[in-house]
C-alpha cells in the first residue's frame, strides 16, 4: 500500500515502518473503504434531514476532516505510486530534460527516478504545465531526498483539500443542513481523504481552482484565471469551464473576459513547456481502464467481430452517446425532484446557480460514461455536489467512488504477493459488471424523475364540465 520513500529518516513525512503482512493491510484497507462508503451512504440523507443541523456540529465536521487532511500529509502517500511520478517529472525539470518526452528509465542511477514503479518508468508525464511547474518547485526543494520532495508535493495537496473545503463551506454557510451535506460530501469524506489526500493525486488541485472558478465567477477575469489554472494541471477538469459559459450566454462581454483568461493561461502555460506536452494526453485520452464496463464492451466486440482491432474508436463514439445521454436525463429534473433548476439563487443571494449545476452535470455524466476512469476522478464530481442541492444523484456518485476504490485496492502492481494477485486480474474486472448496473440504475432514476418532474399533478388537471 506505501510505496518506500529514500532519503534521511528525520525528514518528512513520517512512518513507524512496522511492515504489517500484506493480507492484513489489505484487510483493513477494504474495511475502511466499505466502513467509510457505507456510513457516508447512511449520513448524507440524515443531514439532509436534520431540522436545524447545529452550527457547533457542522463546525466540528468541517474542522475534523480539516484535521485528517493536514495529519495525512506527515504520513507517506498510500494506495497507488502516482506521486512517484509527480517527484521524477519535477525532477527532469530540475535537471534541464523534458518531462513531457522522458520517462524516469531515461535517468538511470537516479536517486528520485529510480524509485518509479511499473508499468510507469517509460512513461512521460500526462499533467498540465501548472502541475509540472509545482512538481519542480518540490523537486528544488527536496533535492536527492525523495522523502522531502514527497513532502512539499503532500503540502501544496494538502492545502488544497483544505482550501476548497473551506470555500464550500463558505459557500454553503447560510443553509446549516446544506453546510453539513456539503462537509460530508467533500471536507470529511473518508472516501476522498483516502483516494485524494491520503493518495495524493495531482485531481486534487485541479478540483481546487474549478471549484475557485465557479464561486468567483461574479470577477469573470478572476474566473477564467482560475478555470486557465486548473486545465492548465489536468485537461478533463476543462469540462467544468462549460457551466460559466453557459450561464453567460446571454452576456458575452463577461463571456469574452472570461474565456479570454482562461484561454491565455493555458496557451501560455503550454506555450512554455512546449507542445510536445500535448501528444501525451491525447494517446491517454483512447486508453480503457481495466475497472471500466468499456472493457466488458470490448471484449464482447472482440468475441463477436474479431480480436483484431481495440475497438477503441467505436467505444469513443458509444461513450460519448453515453454521456450525451445521462447529461440530457439529468438537465431535464426540475426542483421538485433534484438539485438541477433551470434557474435557481444561491443562498443569501440573487444570483443564477446555472454555472455550478451545469458543470456537475457535466461531470458526473463524464465520470459514469468515460471508458478510461479511476477512483480519484470522483473528486471532481463530488466537489461541484456539494454546490448544489441534494437529491438521489448524491448517493449515486458516492456508490461510483466506493466501487471504484475497492476495485483499484491497490492501484499499485509491484510488492504485491501472488496469492493476491487476483483483486488485479479476478476481482477488478468483475466489479465493472457493478459499475455498468450503478450507470443503468442511474439512467433509470434520471428518466423516471424527471417524467414524475413533467407529469402535472391530479389536482391541476382540469375538470370535466357539467351539463
Amino acid at each position: 500500500m506505501v510505496p518506500a520513500l529514500t532519503g534521511p529518516a528525520w525528514q518528512p513525512p513520517y512512518s513507524l515502518d512496522v511492515r504489517p503482512d500484506p493480507h492484513l493491510t489489505i484487510v483493513l484497507a477494504a474495511a475502511a473503504l466499505v466502513l467509510g462508503g457505507l456510513g457516508l451512504l447512511l449520513a448524507l440523507p440524515l443531514a439532509c434531514r436534520l431540522p436545524a443541523a447545529r452550527p457547533d456540529l457542522v463546525r466540528s465536521v468541517v474542522l475534523m476532516g480539516c484535521m485528517a487532511a493536514g495529519l495525512l500529509a506527515f504520513l507517506p502517500p498510500s494506495g497507488s505510486g502516482d506521486h512517484l511520478n509527480y517527484a521524477v517529472y519535477g525532477r527532469m525539470v530540475t535537471l534541464g530534460l523534458d518531462p513531457y518526452a522522458h520517462g524516469a528509465a531515461d535517468l538511470p542511477g537516479d536517486p528520485i527516478a529510480g524509485a518509479v514503479e511499473e508499468p510507469w518508468r517509460e512513461e512521460p508525464s500526462v499533467y498540465g504545465p501548472v502541475a509540472t511547474a509545482l512538481q519542480a518547485v518540490a523537486s528544488w526543494v527536496g533535492g536527492d531526498s525523495l522523502r522531502l520532495t514527497i513532502f512539499v508535493l503532500a503540502l501544496f495537496n494538502a492545502a488544497a483539500f483544505i482550501v476548497t473545503g473551506l470555500l464550500i463551506d463558505r459557500f454553503t454557510r447560510h443553509d446549516p443542513a446544506r453546510r453539513l451535506r456539503a462537509a460530508l460530501l467533500w471536507t470529511a469524506n473518508p472516501l476522498l481523504l483516502y483516494q485524494l489526500v491520503a493518495g495524493m493525486h495531482v485531481d486534487t488541485l485541479a478540483i481546487a481552482c474549478m471549484v475557485a472558478a465557479l464561486l468567483a465567477r461574479e470577477r469573470p477575469a478572476g474566473s477564467g484565471i482560475l478555470l486557465g489554472l486548473g486545465v492548465a494541471i489536468k485537461v478533463n477538469a476543462g469540462l467544468v469551464a462549460l457551466g460559466p459559459a453557459w450561464e453567460l450566454r446571454r452576456r458575452p462581454a463577461r463571456l469574452a473576459v472570461m474565456a479570454g483568461c482562461a484561454l491565455a493561461v493555458v496557451v501560455a502555460g503550454y506555450a512554455i513547456v512546449g507542445t510536445a506536452a500535448i501528444e501525451p494526453v491525447t494517446r491517454t485520452s483512447k486508453a480503457i481502464s481495466h475497472a471500466s464496463f468499456w472493457k466488458l464492451a470490448q471484449g464482447w466486440l472482440q468475441s463477436v467481430v474479431g480480436t483484431g482491432s481495440a475497438y477503441r474508436g467505436e467505444i469513443q463514439v458509444g461513450s460519448l452517446l453515453v454521456l450525451a445521454l445521462i447529461a440530457w436525463f439529468l438537465f431535464r429534473l426540475t426542483p421538485g425532484a433534484s438539485p438541477l433548476p433551470s434557474r435557481a439563487t444561491e443562498p443569501g443571494s440573487g444570483t443564477v446557480q446555472g454555472a455550478p449545476v451545469v458543470a456537475m452535470v457535466l461531470v458526473v455524466a463524464y465520470v459514469f460514461a468515460t471508458p478510461y476512469v479511476l477512483p480519484w476522478y470522483d473528486g471532481l464530481a463530488l466537489g461541484l455536489l456539494a454546490l448544489v442541492g441534494a437529491s438521489a444523484l448524491d448517493g449515486f456518485v458516492v456508490a461510483h467512488l466506493l466501487i471504484l476504490s475497492l476495485a483499484y485496492l491497490p492501484a499499485r502492481v509491484e510488492g504485491q504477493p501472488q496469492d493476491l494477485e487476483w483483486l488485479r486480474t479476478v476481482l477488478r474486472p468483475q466489479l465493472a459488471w457493478a459499475l455498468l448496473a450503478l450507470t443503468v440504475a442511474l439512467l433509470v432514476w434520471a428518466w423516471r424523475a424527471a417524467g414524475r418532474a413533467h407529469t402535472p399533478p391530479a389536482s391541476a388537471a382540469p375538470r370535466p364540465s357539467t351539463p
